[in-house]
């Protein structure tokens, strides 16, 4: 197309702005009222480089037009030009605004929440203080208890450690009183039957014409074994000198029920040493003497305390007893102690 032909399409040359503005390639003009195939012409034909006229001839500057060169597809009214100026106008007005009211908000909702921060750890730090407190009330009780429990056991210790002083003062006390007792009887004893005991001890020996024993057969056993059958006597001081001699408990059911004056003198209610009517539980055996003789519990204490005299001193005579001659002599004594008082006739009640 030539450039008169050009010229030809635009209705205002010259001075238009919209010609200068289209001619300078700012923006592209398209009514809304013409056909779209005048659209399409108008708007994509160019303007012929001789047609629109030059700045330095006096025009006036060209009108500041919004590009609309980023969407060559989308076309524009004046129209809604001016709608969209309005309302970027509106939005730049109200921005200010929107954004004052999302900072108080923001402050609103930052101080809603530190007061319920506050509040939350304020209610920690109360139940916090509680239990340190129900802690330290439990700690205060205890330690109460611990030093209670301490002086009491201060208190019992102490009271045993006297009780045990005590005991063992009072034992100290009977010990010495007992020594002094035991010096004083000692002291007492007859230097001329220590002195036979001695000689005794030397050489033991079971006859008895020693000095030793014929003093305890003339004073202890000869009396402790003289019953009132003095054959019988006779025949158990022999087979207890010999220790042949047997005592043995008789069964009840083997008791005869028979009346007492119809049992001679060896029967089972008669004593046959003492020839008394008596409840006799033991009998003895001379030796192998098949034959059995009744005894009451008081001639069996007499015959057992002199037993228990000879086994003593059997047992010095055999060399079992191993101790200084003090216990020794003291302990015969005892032996002879209990034959005296089984003479008198004390002796246990189980005999």
């Amino acid at each position: 197309m030539d450039a008169p032909e050009e010229s030809a399409r635009c209705p205002a040359r010259g001075t238009c702005p919209v010609f200068l503005a289209m001619s300078s390639g700012t923006v592209r003009y398209a009514p809304s009222g013409l056909d779209p195939a005048l659209e399409g012409d108008l708007g994509e034909g160019p303007w012929g480089p001789g047609s629109p006229p030059q700045p330095d001839q006096g025009l006036p500057p060209a009108l500041p037009w919004k590009s609309t060169a980023p969407c060559q597809g989308h076309k524009e009214s004046p129209g809604a030009l001016v709608e969209t100026s309005a309302r970027e106008e509106t939005h730049s007005e109200e921005g200010p605004a929107a954004a004052r009211l999302d900072v108080l908000r923001l402050r609103s909702s930052s101080m809603e929440i530190r007061e319920k921060g506050s509040e939350f750890l304020k209610e920690e730090l109360h139940k916090a203080q509680k239990e340190l407190k129900l802690k330290d009330e439990e700690c205060e009780r205890l330690s109460k208890v611990r030093e209670q429990l301490e002086q009491e056991l201060e208190e019992l210790t102490a009271s045993l450690f006297e009780e045990a002083h005590k005991m063992v003062r009072e034992a100290n006390t009977k010990q010495a009183a007992s020594e002094k007792q035991l010096k004083e009887a000692r002291g007492k004893v007859d230097t001329t039957l220590f002195a036979e005991f001695q000689a005794w001890r030397e050489s033991p020996t079971l006859d008895k014409t020693c000095p030793f024993l014929e003093r305890v057969y003339r004073e202890d056993v000869g009396p402790c074994l003289d019953f009132t059958m003095q054959e019988l006597s006779a025949l158990v001081r022999a087979a207890v000198e010999d220790n042949t001699l047997t005592i043995e408990p008789v069964a009840s059911q083997t008791l005869p029920t028979v009346k007492v004056a119809q049992v001679e003198c060896g029967g089972a209610n008669t004593c046959a040493l003492s020839g008394l009517a008596r409840a006799c539980r033991h009998r003895i055996r001379l030796g192998d003497s098949e034959s059995h003789y009744y005894i009451s519990p008081s001639s069996r204490a007499r015959i057992t305390a002199v037993c228990n005299f000879f086994t003593y001193i059997r047992y010095i005579q055999q060399g079992l007893v191993r101790q200084d001659a003090e216990p020794m002599f003291w302990e015969i004594m005892r032996l002879r102690k209990e034959m005296s008082l089984a003479k008198l006739g004390f002796f246990p009640q189980e005999a």
